[in-house]
């Protein structure tokens, strides 16, 4: 369904020097600074995966959904989405796609939401019986049919956010980029849109490209994820073998000691340890293979309050995998 190669976008940014004489100088001899914002990017996607895009902020994510959705056009590189070439912006790719960004809205803000839905209707020539029965399901999907008639101004964020996903799903599109979609969302409104987003997969088949912030979303919804770091690609695999991967092959014991059983510079034989002075916790991080170990060594230590083993964070082990770059 997406066929992307070599995607590069460079972008060519002023650098002003400070001050009043700076852009005096800056009139008559200006320096410019390249950024690689995407570089070399290649990856495939099948139709119907729901794929997680990850990277810290200016990573390029936001650039590659914008040069795939054709708002912005590759320096260099091709790409294919559904057959289509983005750069080209013909009326027919246009209806196959759908791009919610997280922190723009495509909902005009003094008016109900069923009114930007019905404009939208005319816009993709949508027959009413069709757009009815769409919007129907979606709404009641989403549990916001009460609130259609009232200003998007007025709609709490997570009910702006709903709307906007029904926006770009009334015309059943085959391909949805998703930037950001639950930003600044409570954790109650993070999960319905991730429910959501689940089945509707399921039941339609879409190809989904997510980006998020939120491990929870990738976690939840992605078997796949797509690592990209300063506009190149580091990682594109499932997402089980990133969370096995070399940061994730050890586990985190905490502990709390009882009173006065260890001493402040407790250290472990088999693995790093930090102290929580505020809460008088322990951390241990070790390898797999010394979890039992460890453990021995904490009990016979002396005796504990409370003790758990964890996983490593999908988080950490994204940081990681981006300060080996």
């Amino acid at each position: 369904m997406i066929e992307v190669q070599n995607l590069t976008r460079i972008f060519r940014t002023y650098k002003k020097q400070p001050g009043f004489w700076g852009g005096v100088r800056g009139l008559f001899k200006r320096e410019f600074e390249e950024i690689a914002a995407a570089k070399d990017v290649s990856f495939s996607i099948r139709e119907g995966e729901f794929v997680g895009f990850l990277g810290p902020n200016g990573a390029g994510k936001t650039t590659t959904l914008k040069m795939l959705s054709g708002l912005i056009f590759p320096t260099s590189g091709t790409a294919r989405v559904a057959g289509f070439d983005p750069t080209k912006r013909e009326n027919a790719y246009r209806r196959l796609f759908a791009l919610v960004l997280g922190q723009k809205n495509q909902l005009w803000w003094d008016l109900p939401a069923i009114e930007s839905f019905l404009l939208l209707r005319h816009i993709y020539g949508l027959p009413a019986a069709e757009y009815q029965s769409t919007l129907d399901e979606l709404v009641d999907i989403l549990d916001v049919r009460a609130k259609l008639n009232v200003m998007v101004r007025e709609l709490s964020l997570g009910e702006r956010m709903k709307m906007e996903l029904i926006a770009a799903l009334l015309h059943r599109p085959r391909v949805l980029f998703l930037d950001e979609p639950t930003i600044g969302l409570d954790v109650v409104s993070q999960k319905a849109v991730r429910q959501f987003l689940r089945e509707y997969n399921r039941k339609h088949k879409v190809t989904i490209l997510l980006t998020s912030h939120y491990m929870a979303d990738i976690k939840e919804l992605c078997d796949r994820v797509i690592v990209i770091h300063k506009g190149i690609k580091i990682y594109d695999g499932a997402l089980d073998r990133l969370e096995n991967a070399d940061g994730s092959r050890k586990k985190i014991i905490r502990f709390i000691p009882a009173d006065g059983a260890f001493p402040e510079t407790w250290q472990s034989r088999h693995g790093a340890t930090t102290r929580d002075a505020a809460e008088g916790k322990f951390t241990v991080r070790v390898p797999r293979e010394n979890v039992v170990a460890v453990s021995q060594e904490i009990l016979t230590t002396g005796p504990v309050a409370d003790i758990t083993i964890e996983d490593v964070p999908l988080e950490d082990v994204i940081a990681e995998l981006f300060a080996a770059q």
